[in-house]
Parts: structure tokens; sequence; C-alpha cells
């Protein structure tokens, strides 16, 4: 009798309690429960992300999305770089553009050519070119040679380089231009740009650059040690206020107006 006693102790000592065994179930069942769902989402987004990417018809193509900005991740992977010449006849066609190149070639260009610093022939290099509007305009009205350089690339129209160091030769353009008065307000060394903007126009040739009206005229004049100013004239361009300095760079004679 004793010894059938401690048998059954023992036996009741090695078996969990009935409260832990529905324990273990619950848990058991919970994960594999969570385990579903994961799997379930996962095979949700999956599907999702291939809605979005991918065309039903070749699911290995990526779609090119309309919308003007991606919406997701995914959209945004799958656009298509644009060439060039594309964006720059989209560029053209735009409102403002076509304004930018009017005002251009009547407020901008004509005083030059009165001065004779700009003809059909001119080498043009054009600063803080942007997009390209200027070297766009002075093509359009018959200079063919005409280079824009910008912090930034823009193909076709501008190439990367720093105004503060010009590559390009000495003497290399008939005319330094820039629309654009961040051309002077923007830069680092003003002084700098200057020197170099001088530095690359042949004696004879001319130097106009817009800047701000807020910015003292004499002092963007003193930039230029090399150079003659022949006048400083108020110009609009696409409805804003600009100073314009036109300038000839002359080693034997630098007096400034």
């Amino acid at each position: 009798m004793r010894r059938t006693t401690q048998s059954m102790a023992a036996s009741a000592a090695r078996s969990p309690p009935a409260i832990d065994r529905h324990a273990v179930r619950l848990i058991t069942r919970v994960s594999v429960a969570l385990a579903a769902i994961a799997t379930l989402s996962l095979l949700h987004l999956l599907r999702h992300a291939s809605i979005h990417c991918f065309p039903a018809s070749n699911p290995l193509a990526l779609t090119i999305s309309l919308a003007p900005f991606p919406r997701t991740s995914c959209d945004a992977a799958s656009r298509r770089v644009v060439p060039p010449d594309r964006r720059l006849a989209k560029l053209r066609a735009s409102p403002r553009w076509r304004r930018r190149a009017v005002s251009l070639a009547t407020s901008a260009f004509p005083p030059l050519r009165g001065l004779g610093l700009l003809a059909a022939s001119s080498r043009v290099l054009c600063l803080a070119a942007g997009a390209g509007h200027a070297v766009d305009a002075l093509r359009a009205v018959g200079t063919r040679d005409a280079t824009g350089i910008d912090l930034v690339d823009f193909p076709p129209l501008v190439r990367r380089a720093d105004p503060h160091h010009l590559p390009f030769s000495d003497g290399a353009f008939d005319l330094v231009f820039s629309d654009d008065p961040s051309a002077i307000s923007g830069a680092l060394f003003a002084a700098r740009l200057a020197s170099e903007a001088e530095r690359a126009v042949r004696r004879g040739g001319g130097i106009a650059l817009a800047f701000d009206r807020e910015i003292e005229t004499a002092a963007v004049a003193a930039l230029f040690k090399r150079s003659r100013v022949v006048d400083v004239k108020d110009v609009t361009l696409d409805g804003s206020q600009l100073d314009w300095l036109r300038a000839i760079h002359d080693t034997s004679n630098c007096e400034y107006f």
C-alpha cells in the first residue's frame, strides 16, 4: 500500500497540472494565429506592391506614373528619366519660358547690340544660367555660340562649372552675360567671380550682369577692376525689376562712371 501511494505521488509530481496544460495549448494557438496573420499580411503587401509597380501584361516591366509627384516609394522608383531634348522641348512650351525669352530679346539684347558687344558671331558665356533661358534666347536671335554654366548642370544647354574658377582660357569669349541677379548676390566671393569674368572675356569684349536693386551700384561696379563700366540701367525681366550693369573689358582704361 505504501509503495502504491509513493508511486502515485511521484507520477503526480512528474505530470504538469491541468491548468498548465491549458496555458500551453492557449499559447500555442495564439502563436499559430499570429504567424498566420503575419504571413497573410506579408502576402497582401507583396501583392499590393506588385499592383503599383508592375502591369498585369508584363510583370517584369516597370510602369510610368502619370502623377506629377510620386505617391509611393515604388511609384518614385519606377519613373523613367526624361531625355534632355524632350525636357527642353517641354520647357520651351511653358508660358514662363516664352515670357523670359521675349523679355531678354526686347530688353537685354538690343542695348548690347547698340554697344557693339553682341552680334551673331559673338562667343557668349552665360553665368548662373539655371535651366538655360538666356542660352536658348541668344541662340533664338542668331547668336549660336552661347555657353551656359551653373553649379548644377542642366543638359543640353547648361554645363556644370564653378564661376570662381572658370574652365576656359583667357579671352575665350566676346561677352560674359547673366540675367540672374544671384550670380552676384549669391556668389561666395563676388570679387573672385568678377575677376574670372574679366579673365574669360577678350580685351574690348563686354560684361553684362543683372543684380538686385538693393545692392549699391558703386559696390558692384568696384568689383570690376579691369573694365570700364559703360552704364547701369533699370530693366524689367519677366516682371522682375533689376539693375543691369554693362562694362567693357579694357585694361588700358579702367575708369568707372
